[in-house]
């Protein structure tokens, strides 16, 4: 395969495309066009079972395969979608592009770039202004075409669209549930000598700030992990328990108060 047939293979055969002809036929004497990879997991399990990266991966280079594209590495990061920031392998994934090491950005899904419309948005601008394309392989979007970069845009805003208005219907759907009294979160889970020593602590008048900072000095392991025990779950544990909590200093206990002795009556 040629060149110019490589470039019209990654342009999705818009031969119109003259700015994206352009920057192409500018690259080294080559068969295939060189471009890098970028996968991207939300969860360190997903990572470490690599099952989650196998389906972009795979996606990427059948792509690259189809096109008649050179792929020179694929950059994985596991992080969240919604900034750009604390990504370091797609930062040098965007450095290699920037300096010409390579033609164009592969993903197979756009969010598994961005999520937000914004940095996907300056991504584009950046593309433009540099002289490198994005190759979005599910939408079938090569942002050297105005096309393409129209399709990418409509989805990115799309899906910000999607994610918020579940975002809204999940909060609406909590506070019905909240109203109606229902006891929203994970019970806890804790063991019954656990619960004793609150009842215990709690007897001797201590406060539930008292009780997690002195469960935390026993070195108690919390429900979650750790030894750090919140205020909140003591309070939880002791209204389920039905004992009477107050927040604040521990309330000091009251003086006896001996009985006064009658005056003699008077004669």
């Amino acid at each position: 395969m040629s060149l110019s047939q490589a470039a019209l293979t990654v342009l999705g055969g818009n031969s119109s495309v003259n700015g994206g002809l352009r920057y192409y036929s500018e690259m080294r004497s080559s068969s295939l066009v060189p471009v890098v990879g970028y996968a991207r997991v939300s969860t360190l399990d997903q990572g470490d079972s690599g099952l989650g990266l196998a389906a972009p991966e795979a996606a990427i280079r059948a792509a690259c395969l189809a096109r008649g594209l050179q792929l020179l590495r694929i950059h994985q990061d596991i992080a969240s979608g919604g900034s750009l920031d604390g990504r370091p392998e797609l930062a040098e994934a965007l450095a290699t592009v920037r300096s010409g090491g390579a033609a164009a950005l592969v993903v197979a899904k756009l969010d598994r770039l961005s999520r937000s419309v914004h940095d996907f948005s300056g991504l584009l601008e950046q593309a433009r202004r540099e002289g490198w394309g994005l190759v979005v392989v599910d939408l079938g979007a090569d942002t050297m075409t105005p096309p393409g970069e129209l399709d990418a845009n409509v989805t990115a805003s799309t899906s910000q669209y999607e994610r918020r208005m579940i975002g809204q219907r999940t909060r609406e759907a909590l506070a019905a549930k909240r109203a109606r009294g229902v006891r929203l979160g994970r019970p806890l889970a804790i063991q019954d000598a656990v619960v004793a020593r609150i009842r215990h602590l709690r007897r001797r008048r201590l406060t539930a700030t008292a009780i997690a900072r002195q469960l935390e000095a026993e070195r108690v392991p919390a429900p979650r992990g750790g030894h750090r025990w919140h205020v909140a779950t003591v309070a939880r544990v002791l209204a389920r328990e039905g004992g009477q909590l107050k927040r604040g200093r521990p309330a000091r206990p009251r003086r006896s108060r001996r009985p006064r002795a009658k005056a003699p009556a008077r004669s």
